[in-house]
């Protein structure tokens, strides 16, 4: 009987006005600060909602506190048991969307201010070789190429050569495609190449990624110096470089450019001019003024492709969004889909999805297989572009419906680590602010670098 009665005293104390009212400031404060030091909201609407939360304080401690007297002089229960029952309510919903705008400014920062990248340093054989690990190495011969990526390849080796406790038989070659016949050739046991240069090994093997596997990779995170020009995105017009590389993973990977769009925001007229550029548009690179695909320019790092687009189309990039396969497919699952409106019916080569000619429900990697076909189109890498500026349009058009709201945790799990940028999360929410400010609506347009369909190869 004790024991009941104690523990209905705890019960009561923990109910008492006091700590109920003391937990509802807390939350408040705590709400309010985090709602100011992330901006998350216009200064005009911050003012009201602190108005409302302060209004909303007061009028608990008056309903309380006149609900105490009315239980002493009348006996009623029931109005302050539902005023208390509401400040634990407003106090639970305060300290929860706390929560979830810390997450919200972890997950900024952490896609934000991207000034490094990933070097893949990888050891090949062929698909059907013996050898499937590190100690099935001792005694065997490989293949190096150290004129492409020579502090990267030896920093590797000597990795490497530390867990194996012994050297390779090294033999040297003056290029990746002579490389890779020494490989397919049986010439070495094993080749190492830097993975941003697949193509290269690609010269005289198209199917080489399906022919060999990587038996060892080490990563080497470099930094990166910013060459884009910042501005004031939300009084200036900026252009934003926006690329999807051809890998899984880890997205600050060095590795081709697949997707090539130049989103250009005019925040004062409020409107968006998407521009993609076909990946095998060939263009003069920047740091030597050779002639190669745009995807390629990529494997000397995103600082190359920003440079050589901004030679190539007399402009300045203000800002670079990067992703990957991983990516895509992330986003758009954790979106729940997307919807495309597909001009042609077609079956992709990855994946062999058919899609329909109108409107198709896609997963991620439906949707990524979709951006990826090229052959299976008319004018292949035009339209392949095309339907690049579709499935962003849609993603845009999902990430802006309730769905942002019901998903939003598992939707910010999915886009940490496969998207980065070099804009500061400052500059992320001020847009944001700007968007609730006026709520205005964005016309979007769409256009494509065009050329002769035609191939120039370096010599």
């Amino acid at each position: 009987m004790k024991s009941r009665r104690k523990k209905k005293g705890i019960f009561s104390k923990l109910l008492s006005k006091g700590v109920i009212l003391t937990l509802q400031l807390i939350a408040s404060i705590v709400f309010l600060g985090y709602i100011y030091i992330l901006k998350m909201l216009p200064l005009r609407y911050y003012l009201i909602l602190v108005v409302i939360v302060i209004f909303l304080f007061l009028g608990e401690v008056i309903w309380i506190t006149a609900g105490a007297r009315k239980k002493r002089r009348t006996g009623k229960r029931f109005k302050i048991f539902i005023s208390k029952l509401t400040s634990i309510v407003l106090s639970v919903f305060m300290i929860t969307v706390s929560v979830f705008a810390s997450r919200g400014n972890d997950f900024l920062n952490n896609i934000t201010n991207a000034f490094t990248q990933t070097r893949v340093i990888a050891v090949y054989v062929m698909k059907d070789s013996e050898i499937e690990n590190v100690d099935d190495l001792k005694d065997k011969s490989i293949g190096v190429d150290y004129n492409t990526s020579n502090a990267s390849i030896k920093e590797t080796l000597n990795k490497l050569y530390d867990e194996l406790g012994s050297h390779l038989d090294e033999t040297n070659y003056d290029n990746y495609a002579s490389l890779a016949d020494a490989l397919y050739n049986n010439d070495v046991d094993c080749i190492i190449a830097d993975q941003s240069f697949l193509s290269n090994l690609e010269t005289n093997h198209e199917s080489f990624s399906d022919e060999t596997k990587v038996i060892y990779q080490y990563e080497i995170t470099e930094n990166i110096n910013s060459v884009t020009t910042k501005t004031n995105v939300t009084k200036k017009p900026f252009i934003v470089y926006l690329t999807g590389i051809d890998t899984y993973g880890s997205v600050s990977s060095i590795s081709r450019a697949d997707v090539n769009l130049l989103v250009c925001v005019n925040p004062i007229e409020k409107q968006i001019l998407m521009v993609s550029i076909p990946r095998d548009t060939q263009v003069n690179l920047h740091m030597n003024g050779q002639m190669d695909k745009i995807t390629h320019s990529a494997m000397y790092g995103i600082n190359e492709t920003i440079q050589t687009l901004e030679d190539f189309l007399d402009l300045e990039v203000n800002y670079y969004a990067k992703t990957n396969f991983s990516g895509i497919t992330n986003i758009i699952d954790a979106l729940g889909g997307v919807t495309v409106n597909s001009d042609y019916a077609f079956t992709t080569l990855h994946g062999n999805y058919q899609i329909v000619k109108g409107k198709n429900e896609m997963d991620g990697d439906k949707a990524l297989c979709f951006v990826r076909e090229r052959y299976a189109l008319p004018n292949g890498d035009f339209d392949r572009g095309k339907n690049q500026q579709k499935l962003l349009k849609a993603i845009l058009d999902k990430a802006m419906s309730s769905t942002i709201i019901t998903n939003y945790n598992n939707i910010l799990s999915a886009i940490e680590g496969t998207f980065e940028t070099d804009m500061a999360s400052d500059d992320i929410r001020a847009l944001i602010n700007m968007q609730l400010d006026d709520m205005a609506s964005w016309e979007m347009f769409n256009v494509q670098v065009t050329g002769d369909p035609e191939y120039t190869y370096k010599k």
